[in-house]
């Protein structure tokens, strides 16, 4: 299943919402929440600023300049990640969306997880509640199991723990189809990069033949759900670093059908420079996209492999 041409401009040409004419907002899917289109991670972009004054500095940085979404997991720093974030929560909760992660794959573990996420995030619920990094079927089978992570995020949106619940993937996105199709998520956040890293054979959101790519087989079926669609590994975990410029790599990324795009920061120029591009952004056209993909697509075998064992932190 493949998106038509007429169906990508018009979910991909959306009229950005603006937050006090700072940055575009847009429809996190059926949450019907307005988001950044540009998110805040906070994995080990964040904790490269080694010291917490500066990761809040830049964080708040952000905040103040319109960014609504902050991107954490307990994965990121065993919990680190989050506790910078709380520091803000106390003055900041009301200005952010707040998505979290958990990596456990048993429901009592992952239930640990989460009461120790919310104590750190200094908060009662998280607007996202995330399953962390879907990698496989074997791992797909865990999370579904009886008494698998599934179980635990379920109870914490039945509980008001989590506003909504979600799953991303880097990896494989045949598995992530499945689990999209399989359960009742609101959100998902998947690989959508111009270099289009996934695996197997398929065709592009552009009708193209290509390899399998979440842009080709898991984003249809997201948007087919109405599902929140968060775009990561813009950068390709820095693997496309240098390849393209980083603005025509973020334009790409935010001219497909999703609401926001999570991208980390470790120096405030990028706040900086990721703030301009998004205040000035104009989709690319379907010309411009087929173009950069296509000087990029050499890369894709390279970041499929390196994607298939890469382990966010």
């Amino acid at each position: 299943m493949s998106l038509s041409r007429r169906s990508f401009l018009e979910a991909a040409v959306l009229t950005p919402l603006w937050a006090d004419n700072k940055i575009p907002r847009r429809i996190l899917g059926r949450t019907g929440v307005q988001v950044s289109i540009l998110a805040f991670g906070c994995g080990s972009r964040l904790l490269a600023y080694k010291h917490e004054d500066q990761a809040l500095e830049a964080l708040t940085y952000a905040l103040d300049r319109g960014v609504n979404y902050l991107d954490t997991a307990y994965g990121y720093g065993n919990g680190l990640s989050e506790t910078w974030v709380g520091r803000l929560m106390p003055q900041r909760r009301r200005d952010v969306f707040l998505a979290t992660k958990v990596n456990a794959r048993k429901a009592d573990d992952a239930m640990r997880i989460i009461e120790g996420s919310l104590q750190r995030l200094k908060t009662t619920q998280v607007d996202l509640l995330h399953i962390h990094s879907l990698t496989s079927e074997e791992d797909l089978a865990a999370i579904e199991a009886p008494d698998g992570v599934l179980k635990a995020v379920y109870r914490a949106r039945d509980e008001k723990m989590a506003r909504f619940i979600g799953i991303t993937c880097h990896s494989d996105p045949v598995v992530l189809k499945k689990a999209l199709e399989r359960h009742d998520f609101d959100c998902t956040q998947m690989a959508l990069n111009a270099a289009r890293a996934g695996m197997q054979k398929g065709r592009g959101a552009l009708g193209e033949p290509v390899g399998d790519t979440f842009e080709a087989v898991a984003l249809p079926v997201a948007k087919k759900k109405n599902l929140g669609v968060i775009a990561m590994k813009i950068f390709a975990q820095d693997g496309l670093a240098g390849k393209a410029p980083a603005e025509k790599l973020i334009r790409y990324s935010l001219s497909l059908p999703v609401a926001t795009a999570v991208i980390g920061m470790p120096k405030l120029e990028f706040v900086e420079q990721n703030l301009a591009v998004v205040r000035s952004f104009r989709p690319m056209s379907l010309e411009e996209m087929e173009q950069i993909s296509g000087e990029l697509r050499v890369h894709k075998a390279e970041l499929d492999r390196f994607f298939a064992q890469h382990v966010d932190v």
